[in-house]
């Protein structure tokens, strides 16, 4: 694979000079779909969410379960699940084996369900014989750091308890980037290369054929891991939401990335009113790196979305309103997301 170079963020000039309101009612006066009768969600059928949270706070995993089983969905991958910051996969297997009997009683089909791992951890990062383990116990999925990330700390900072124990814990405002190093986790050594451990764990992901998301990764570190995953010949790496503020990718760098065989993984979480991604742009991103090595997935959970089923409908009908055909849906929904999960060869 040719190295690959960060390049400075430009999104607005990647995009069709179009007022946002322009597109937005073509698109919502054209766009139709099956009547939905809430809460019942209809026209997300075998569709699967690679990027659920349901920890403690947000939307109840079991709950959760049992609308994407009426609304017909293939399955969900949480990223975050109750009681599940250790052995997530547990507390999935504890979820399933209460939804199965719920769905024969409801004579509905229950849907599959995933844990995925994330390895930040406190103020450092898992080893990687934490994360074989979590692997060996059914984790289908590896994260890099999400909230506690260098990158993370420096665009929005982050709760005061993570570098001051003593303080009240409130949201603070960006951190300076050398104060974000100092007390956030930062994957790339001072050479610019990975560090030896989160190398290692590449090298778990590649020998057992699990998912990798580069998370809240900055442009260097993306870079860096994406020629690792290129190095070992890993088939199911994703950058989770390109257009959020943590990771910021121009179209360009999406194409590079995805050229290389990394998927983008595209999410309500960017479309809702708390990022305000134009939906034009994010339809005009996929349309310009192609359908291949693309997924759409909900980032949802927290109380301020609709929940993930729902989320789901969304992005779709979004994305269908803005011009992609049925078979490109199917493909960023079903096919691509089946992959990701390892329901199909990558």
């Amino acid at each position: 694979m040719t190295t690959l170079q960060e390049r400075p963020a430009s999104p607005a000039g990647d995009f069709p000079d179009i007022p946002r309101y322009l597109s937005s009612y073509r698109a919502r006066r054209a766009y139709k779909e099956a009547v939905q009768e809430p809460p019942e969600v209809k026209g997300i059928e075998e569709t699967l969410d690679i990027h659920c949270h349901a920890h403690e706070g947000q939307q109840h995993p079991l709950a959760i379960a049992k609308l994407a089983s009426q609304a017909g969905m293939t399955g969900l991958l949480y990223k975050s699940i109750t009681g599940g910051n250790r052995r997530p996969a547990e507390s999935v297997r504890k979820l399933l084996a209460e939804l199965e009997p719920w769905a024969e009683q409801a004579g509905v089909r229950p849907i599959q369900a995933w844990a995925g791992f994330g390895i930040a951890r406190g103020a450092g990062i898992a080893s990687p014989k934490e994360v074989a383990a979590e692997i060996a116990d059914g984790v289908r999925c590896v994260w890099m750091p999400i909230a506690n990330s260098v990158t993370t700390l420096h665009k929005i900072g982050g709760w005061t308890t993570m570098w001051d124990k003593e303080s009240p814990r409130k949201h603070s405002d960006p951190l300076p980037w050398d104060f974000a190093m100092k007390v956030g986790m930062y994957t790339l050594g001072e050479d610019g290369k990975l560090k030896p451990d989160v190398r290692e764990i590449f090298k778990i992901v590649a020998d057992t054929g699990v998912a990798v998301s580069f998370a809240h990764a900055s442009h260097p570190e993306i870079y860096a891991m994406a020629e690792e995953v290129s190095r070992l010949g890993i088939k199911r790496a994703f950058v989770d939401h390109p257009f959020s503020p943590f990771v910021d990718l121009t179209v360009e760098m999406m194409k590079e990335l995805t050229s290389a065989g990394i998927y983008m993984n595209f999410t309500y979480d960017e479309l809702s009113p708390l990022l305000g991604i134009d939906p034009s742009h994010m339809y005009h991103a996929i349309r310009a790196i192609g359908t291949h090595h693309v997924t759409l997935s909900t980032d949802a959970g927290e109380p301020l979305f609709p929940n993930s089923i729902e989320c789901m409908r969304l992005i779709r009908g979004h994305m269908r309103a803005f011009g992609l055909k049925e078979d490109e849906i199917r493909e960023v929904s079903v096919t691509n997301p089946a992959k990701i999960v390892g329901l199909l060869d990558a």
